[in-house]
């Protein structure tokens, strides 16, 4: 049995977690936030059969795309009548994922 470990963006996760469980999968969704950028992510945790992880894969790559989005330069804790950079555009979503082998799986 192995564990998958993936950390999404929160635009995401509504979709991948529908998927998730069309597919028969069973999964535990955290609410998490990110180092860089502040932005919002969730780590979903997904229990699988060995032979079943690619399926899981496969479904976070097609429900995790990444995009672009313009964001602000600007620190929130300068206020206003501050000059403020322009906007630069970054890379968000995709998926980031973990999977790790499960020495037992008991349901109690």
């Amino acid at each position: 049995m192995k564990l998958v470990i993936g950390i999404v963006n929160s635009d995401d996760v509504n979709e991948l977690l529908s998927e998730i469980t069309k597919a028969s999968f069973q999964s535990t969704k955290l609410s998490t936030s990110g180092g860089f950028l502040k932005m919002g992510n969730v780590t979903v945790l997904v229990g699988v059969e060995d032979e079943r992880v690619d399926e899981v894969i496969e479904i976070f790559k097609g429900c995790c795309s990444r995009r672009k989005q313009m964001v602000s330069t600007t620190p929130p804790f300068l206020g206003e009548g501050f000059i403020t950079a322009a906007p630069v555009e970054i890379t968000i979503g995709g998926a980031t994922l973990f999977v790790v082998d499960v020495e037992k799986f008991m349901k109690i």
